[in-house]
């Protein structure tokens, strides 16, 4: 009898379970990042100007003369008229599809665009145009699935690199809570964009004029090339023509390479395991003089006379669990030293006007320091705004130019313990 009823509990045991499970009352709205393959055809007959748009997902920012130039993520680049601080005026939007960082010399804007180096007239800003283009040099770009792409269609017949890239769009998914999503996929908007003259100087040759970068670009202009980094490698372009970029040559260097930032005759490369210095005396040929390491973090870096100020920030993209400034001695470009380390929140970009040092703490807001006496910066701390996200600066003279996830920012820093906030361009925030 008791054999009889054991097969009857089974059953009963499991049919109240599979009641159970299928009572599900949890409704999930959750958001994914899906590959999507865009036809390089399509993008690079979509370079073009037109009519300002809103500032949604700014990225890094740059300025020219009057002008400035603000990143929107992997869509194209304001033109901005800032010739009044307090009151800056949206000219136009070039659509550069696949953009991430500028540069400009004289009259001509560079801008990555997926795999390709575009050129841009802005002689009339609000009216720029494409004079030339560099194909297929941006294989590991910041927002380049090229190599991805490849991997995926080894051996597909009628696909190759020059025919298609790939990128991620964002997707809003609603699934009950028996569905099984996949993760999403993490993707960093930010890289993954300088400071005051007297550190950063816009090299002037042959009668060039260059614009000033923030701390974050992988783009830099010296002499007659342009720089750009990407993962392991930087690749030269001969600009000795603005107009006509050539193709130069790439120069292997380390790995995770972020930020580029020239500084007299070196160069200096952040990356997400250390700091890279170059010996720039030839600006064809670039050679690696050492590197200073730290802990995997990411790691812009900007410098003053002989010391290199380092930040080092958790992230997902990059790992690592150290939020601090590092202050490195690189009178010895060939054995930098660390004078000291002070913790910080959570850093991005910075800006060195001498003696003070602007710094970014991302969502948790921005701070200056007065960097005068290289081993007590902590105790001279000269304001804390925590009323911004503060991603990077560009401090020039007494104007300091911020950007963040929540806008951009002006402010008159003639007094750096009272900076004074001249304009704000606020984010429209996207439709869902």
């Amino acid at each position: 009898m008791k054999k009889q009823l054991l097969p009857l509990l089974f059953v009963l045991l499991a049919s109240t379970l599979w009641s159970c499970n299928d009572q599900c009352k949890e409704t999930r709205i959750t958001r994914r990042y899906t590959p999507i393959s865009i036809s390089l055809a399509e993008i690079r007959s979509n370079v073009k100007t037109e009519s300002p748009h809103d500032l949604v997902r700014p990225g890094k920012i740059y300025t020219k003369d009057n002008y400035l130039f603000i990143n929107e993520i992997k869509t194209g680049i304001h033109v901005v008229d800032n010739s009044d601080p307090s009151n800056p005026k949206f000219l136009a939007f070039i659509s550069i599809p696949g953009n991430g960082d500028i540069s400009v010399r004289n009259n001509i804007l560079y801008a990555d665009s997926y795999t390709d180096l575009v050129a841009i007239d802005i002689t009339d800003p609000a009216n720029a145009k494409e004079v030339s283009r560099v194909q297929n040099v941006f294989r590991n770009g910041q927002f380049d699935g090229a190599a991805w792409f490849l991997n995926q269609t080894n051996g597909v017949d009628n696909l190759t690199i020059q025919d298609y890239t790939i990128d991620y769009v964002t997707e809003t998914v609603t699934t009950n809570c028996e569905d099984n999503i996949a993760s999403p996929i993490y993707y960093d908007s930010w890289f993954t964009t300088t400071s005051m003259l007297s550190s950063y100087a816009p090299s002037v040759s042959s009668g060039n004029s260059n614009g000033q970068a923030g701390s974050m670009s992988r783009f830099a202009l010296y002499d007659n090339f342009l720089y750009t980094v990407s993962q392991n490698s930087m690749h030269l372009f001969n600009i000795n023509d603005p107009a006509k970029p050539v193709d130069y040559t790439t120069v292997n260097v380390g790995w995770n390479i972020e930020t580029i930032f020239p500084y007299q005759n070196k160069l200096f490369l952040g990356s997400s395991t250390g700091m890279f210095i170059l010996d720039n005396s030839n600006p064809a040929a670039p050679k690696q003089l050492s590197m200073y390491e730290h802990a995997r973090a990411c790691d812009p870096v900007v410098v003053h006379d002989n010391i290199a100020y380092v930040t080092l920030r958790t992230g997902n993209s990059c790992g690592g669990n150290q939020n601090q400034l590092d202050l490195v001695d690189v009178s010895d470009a060939s054995a930098p030293k660390l004078i000291r380390s002070y913790t910080m929140e959570n850093p991005y970009g910075l800006s060195i006007n001498f003696p003070n040092l602007f710094l970014c703490e991302g969502k948790n807001g921005f701070k200056v320091f007065d960097v005068s006496d290289k081993l007590t910066v902590d105790q001279h701390l000269l304001s804390f705004n925590t009323d911004m996200h503060a991603y990077d600066v560009i401090s020039m003279g007494k104007n300091l130019m911020l950007i963040g996830d929540d806008g951009f920012y002006q402010f008159d820093a003639s007094d750096p313990k009272n900076l004074k906030q001249l304009s704000k361009i606020a984010v429209k925030k996207a439709v869902q």
